[in-house]
């Protein structure tokens, strides 16, 4: 049986100056929002994190989840992407056992490498050392998931008789979900038996993941993928579309200035056409579920969240949006995947 299809928002939590609001008060709003979200009928949602930023982007999103858990009863929360080498993953194993029972089992964690020198220099590590402690920081997380006593000793972590308390809500742990913007990423996250958070061509990463899965004996029909698609639901492009436009240039300064850190080329669709495209889709409903419903059929997505507070904006810019996304173009979008085969 292929996965229901899920839809929801993410955020970042990123405040500039400008914005005139001060950070509780903006953390309120957009807890406020997150109930009136599920209110609506949506699922997901999401947060992205990076550290040492001058706007606060959000550093620490399980704090936050664990306060939207505590207002919620439905909505499912994850991460796109926790950057697993900057955690001990024990103290990650814990802290998210506390709040999977806290949600009663609501939590997922995805991860992913990471690429940002100021990120990793103020934790005391390099760039260069990421993937062995990715590596093994999964290998150890996924033994805390399922609940088993054991030891550990590699080249980064070294732990000793360990077994993960509380239990947590769901038999193995939170679904795990690894990023991939190559083939090896890809090959990480089949090799850990995860759902795949692609952000790179489709033929190095999801079509990498889906032939490892068969070739390995699982079904890829078992597992979701998902992806930030920004979407921008208005009748009125030329009225409405500016001042979510701006927000995006200003949000997307942040990934430019940290690619030239990491001496990596930004993602741009003139550079690199192959790259499944996470760029805003802007137009009237119906413009919105023609374009979304090729998207979900040509990348076999199960998970899509779009940005629900563009930095600088407060949470009611996007409010007409967001309702019209999550009353007219979601249950289109799910019927229409319920109905074909």
């Amino acid at each position: 049986m292929k996965p229901d299809l899920r839809f929801g928002v993410v955020y970042d939590f990123r405040n500039p100056p400008q914005s005139g609001v001060d950070n509780p008060s903006f953390y309120a709003e957009i807890l406020d929002q997150a109930v009136w979200l599920e209110g609506l009928g949506l699922d997901l949602v999401w947060f992205t994190e990076h550290h040492f930023v001058e706007d606060g982007y959000l550093p620490s999103w399980i704090p936050v989840a664990t306060a939207m858990a505590a207002r919620t009863k439905i909505l499912r929360f994850s991460s796109d992407i926790s950057i697993l080498p900057l955690y001990h993953p024990v103290r990650l194993a814990e802290d998210l056992a506390v709040a999977d029972n806290l949600s009663n089992g609501r939590i997922d964690l995805g991860i992913g490498l990471g690429y940002v020198p100021r990120d990793f220099a103020g934790y005391g590590l390099t760039v260069p050392q990421r993937v062995s402690y990715t590596d093994e920081g999964l290998e150890i997380l996924t033994r805390c998931f399922r609940g088993e006593r054991f030891s550990f000793e590699g080249r980064r972590y070294r732990v000793e008789d360990v077994q993960i308390k509380p239990d947590y809500v769901l038999p193995g742990g939170p679904p795990l979900w690894v990023a991939a913007s190559s083939r090896e990423g890809a090959l990480r996250a089949a090799r850990f038996d995860a759902h795949l958070l692609p952000q790179g061509p489709y033929d190095t990463t999801i079509k990498v993941w889906r032939d490892e899965l068969q070739a390995t004996g699982r079904n890829p029909a078992d597992y979701r993928v998902g992806i930030i698609k920004p979407v921008f639901v208005t009748d009125d492009r030329e009225r409405d579309w500016p001042v979510i436009r701006a927000a995006e240039q200003y949000r997307m300064e942040y990934y430019a200035d940290a690619f030239r850190a990491s001496g990596r080329s930004a993602p741009s669709p003139d550079k690199d056409r192959e790259r499944i495209s996470q760029n805003w889709l802007v137009g009237n409903v119906e413009h919105c579920v023609t374009a979304l419903t090729a998207y979900i059929r040509e990348f076999g997505f199960t998970d899509l969240v779009t940005w629900a507070v563009p930095p600088g904006l407060r949470p009611d810019a996007v409010e007409a949006s967001l309702h019209k996304l999550a009353t007219e173009v979601v249950p289109r979008l799910k019927e229409a995947a319920r109905e074909r085969p």
